[in-house]
């Protein structure tokens, strides 16, 4: 087992073994080469559907069989808790209980381990607590309240990100230049950072980012500390090193120096988490870190068929931050790509259900089909339809749309709009956004509810009424009140997705998210945007809440047989048969967003994604987009993406009710029509479009005016849903229309305009 002694002196002779290597058996040449090249630095480029993890396994088994080192003597890294287990139980079936030795993890997990043997150099204890996420937002919001920061207009959130990503890229307080500071707070985040390293500290704590970073340091500080893990650790292995961010990078390769003894296996082709601090950099200057490197390319796939591999390939062959291979089969060519344009979103999710339809008559499992989106609100979609069409389906590495919290929320705030006496929705955001209304306000009201015997809601309009609070607590709590009984009233005057965008911004909440600086923050908004564009479908605030409850009540076990929804970021690693990939329009795949943010470097993140998705299909492969997309109940006209125009002709068959935008005998853009040869006049006309699309989203949603318009009965008018109508009734702000196609709806006044 591993010795604690002083690792600088042990005595590391070679022991004589007997060699049986028939775990070789059966590599194909990539493989091999990638298990026998065990000294020196080596890069192993394993493609999609590789082999790689075989490699892993029998490279370690294959190590402790031939080179004289001991278990304890190889440091094995990887990204899940998951993987590291598999790799020791396989390793171990090949060659015996030896495995069990080997210094195999997660990167964390080896930073508790590093950081427990000399916690005393970052200043702690040994027994140090590792706070969990609420804590550290609660610590931080302490220490912005000391500070005298705004929490409201600068959340802990905010400060988090901005420290995480401080902490990505190993920098302490001490490192952080002009150029890397933070607009957080005015350019506070420096100092602020400052002390929560202080007082994490004090409270004897580090957070996540702390156990890299602590060893980091301790490693630069003491050359000695240094030294007897680069003496111990002969032989490094790391898998998924796309995914590493600086701070692992810089320890894996001060760990490196002593024995030069590193492989790294990773694919640059399916680099996806920028996002999250991955720097595919990492990977692609390996051979300058390591001068002399191997590098190994593993090409040979066994997952896919030739189509579906040529496709991902020439999709690829585009980026131009790589360091290239391209993947092969010996297996038959099998289907082509089915590329489908629809006329909108809804035909899309329809037509996709109507395809696994097929598949289950030709005896495919659901359990074997896949949708991956961009975005995840564009679950919802597919979501509705399948439930329609009883189709069996199970969001993978997420909530159901109607299920995720901003969702819930909202929903909680429309019952009490819709039933007065709503008491569970009530208590779920009577503070939310934060009103200063805490468990204590919440208990007195449960007690009036109680001894009055009706209920929460009707409670708080006591309170209100009798003055049961005092200052600023009664404000609040007034104005929640009369903001429910302001949105009740308009409730029959407007439509329910009308309705829902007044509610999202006089209270305050879309704006809490539009302020939330984290990852999370911008997908929060997204999903609320989209439930706007669900409720649009809606006549009645009544029928669509049946209608939630209804999906809410259709419950999904683990075992059951179901298509697979999820994004393609949680797809990686993943493979089905049936794959589909739907959205593919610019400004959402790729993501506006993320282009808008980083340019070409996420244009080119964006491409490996499409990548990875394009791979997870083992036998078919299916594309689509929508020519018609409705954001906030807004019409919007989409063009297909880049993406699909990069895509091999020879591996692609078209089907679509308006083209597919790559035939060859194109006469116009404007008919949505484009040969491959045309991609450079495209660039202009996809950033034209897509900040087209983008001053939709922005202004589609408000009312068309602030205030009274001078509408009269009689008069003839546009609603943005219902199209062209005449006024028949008017009573004050409020109408009622006789609309052209949608027949007589009650509006307000200021969701028209005349005609």
């Amino acid at each position: 087992m591993e010795n604690d002694f002083d690792l600088a002196g042990f005595n590391t002779a070679p022991q004589q073994k007997i060699i049986d290597t028939s775990y070789l058996d059966g590599l194909n040449e990539g493989q091999r080469a990638a298990v026998e090249a065990t000294d020196g630095p080596v890069l192993v480029l394993a493609g999609a559907g590789t082999g790689k993890t075989r490699v892993l396994v029998t490279r370690l088994a294959h190590i402790l069989n031939t080179r004289p080192v001991k278990g304890w003597e190889i440091l094995a890294v990887t990204f899940t808790n998951k993987a590291a287990q598999e790799m020791r139980e396989r390793t171990a079936a090949l060659i015996g209980p030896e495995a069990i030795d080997i210094k195999l993890g997660t990167f964390h997990s080896i930073g508790v381990w590093l950081l427990r043997r000399h916690a005393e150099l970052a200043g702690l204890s040994p027994n140090y607590t590792i706070l969990d996420t609420d804590d550290q937002l609660r610590l931080l919001k302490q220490i912005l309240i000391d500070e005298g920061v705004d929490v409201k207009k600068w959340p802990p959130r905010g400060l988090a990100a901005v420290i995480d990503r401080w902490k990505d890229k190993g920098l302490a307080p001490d490192q952080i230049g002009s150029a890397e500071n933070d607009g957080f707070a005015h350019g506070r985040a420096k100092e602020l950072y400052r002390i929560y390293q202080q007082r994490l500290l004090a409270l004897n704590a580090c957070d996540f980012g702390d156990l890299l970073l602590h060893p980091l340091r301790i490693f630069m500080a003491h050359p000695d500390i240094l030294t007897q893990y680069q003496n111990r650790f002969k032989y490094i292995l790391v898998d998924e090193y796309q995914d590493t961010n600086v701070a692992q990078y810089l320890l894996l390769r001060l760990l490196a120096q002593g024995h030069r003894n590193i492989c790294c296996v990773g694919d640059d082709d399916q680099s996806i988490y920028g996002w999250r601090g991955a720097e595919v950099g990492n990977i692609l200057r390996f051979e300058e870190d390591f001068p002399g490197a191997n590098v190994i390319r593993l090409e040979r796939n066994y997952r896919s068929t030739a189509h579906i591999l040529g496709a991902a390939s020439g999709l690829i062959h585009n980026n131009e931050s790589r360091l290239g291979k391209t993947l092969w089969t010996e297996d038959n060519d099998g289907e082509k790509i089915l590329l489908k344009a629809t006329w909108d979103g809804q035909a899309e999710a329809r037509w996709i259900a109507e395809e696994i339809e097929a598949q289950q008559r030709d005896k495919v499992k659901l359990n074997e089909i896949a949708i991956l989106v961009r975005a995840s609100f564009q679950t919802r979609e597919f979501e509705e339809v399948f439930l329609s069409a009883g189709i069996s389906y199970r969001i993978i590495g997420g909530l159901r749309f109607y299920e995720s919290k901003e969702i819930r929320d909202v929903l909680a705030y429309l019952r009490v709009v819709n039933q007065r006496d709503d008491g569970l929705a009530f208590a779920r955001i009577y503070n939310l956004p934060k009103r200063g209304l805490g468990q204590k306000a919440l208990d007195t009201l449960q007690k009036v509810a109680n001894d009055l015997g009706i209920s929460l809601p009707r409670a708080a309009e006591y309170a209100v009424e009798h003055s049961l609070f005092k200052g600023k607590a009664h404000t609040t709590l007034k104005e929640l009140m009369e903001s429910f009984d302001r949105w009740r009233e308009q409730k029959d005057f407007i439509t329910p997705d009308e309705l829902t965008e007044l509610v999202l911004d006089e209270s305050g909440y879309l704006q809490m998210w539009k302020d939330d600086k984290t990852s999370e923050g911008p997908k929060r908004v997204e999903n609320l945007k989209e439930l706007i564009r669900a409720l649009s479908e809606y006549d009645s605030l009544d029928e669509f809440l049946e209608h939630v409850a209804l999906v809410m009540d259709n419950n999904q076990t683990a075992d059951d047989d179901a298509v697979s929804i999820m994004t393609l970021h949680a797809a990686k690693g993943l493979e089905y048969d049936v794959v589909f990939l739907p959205g593919w329009e610019e400004g959402l795949f790729p993501h506006q967003r993320a282009l808008d943010e980083n340019g070409l470097q996420a244009l080119e993140e964006e491409r490996r994604l499409a990548y990875v998705g394009i791979t997870r299909a083992r036998r078919q492969l299916y594309i689509s987009h929508a020519s018609n997309r409705r954001i906030h109940g807004q019409w919007q006209n989409s063009i297909a993406s880049r993406f699909v125009t990069e895509l091999p002709a020879e591996h692609i068959i078209e089907d679509g009710e308006s083209g597919l935008y790559r035939r060859q005998d194109t006469e116009t853009i404007g008919t949505g029509q484009w040969s491959a040869g045309t991609s450079t006049h495209l660039n202009d006309i996809f950033s034209r479009r897509a900040e087209q699309n983008k001053n939709l989203i922005d202004n589609s949603t408000k009312p068309v005016s602030s205030g009274a318009t001078g509408i009269q009965k009689g008069d003839r008018v546009f609603h943005q849903k219902f199209g062209y109508g005449r006024v028949v009734v008017k009573d004050g702000t409020k109408l009622e229309v006789a609309f052209d196609k949608a027949g007589r709806k009650k509006v307000m006044e200021n969701f028209v305009e005349l005609a």
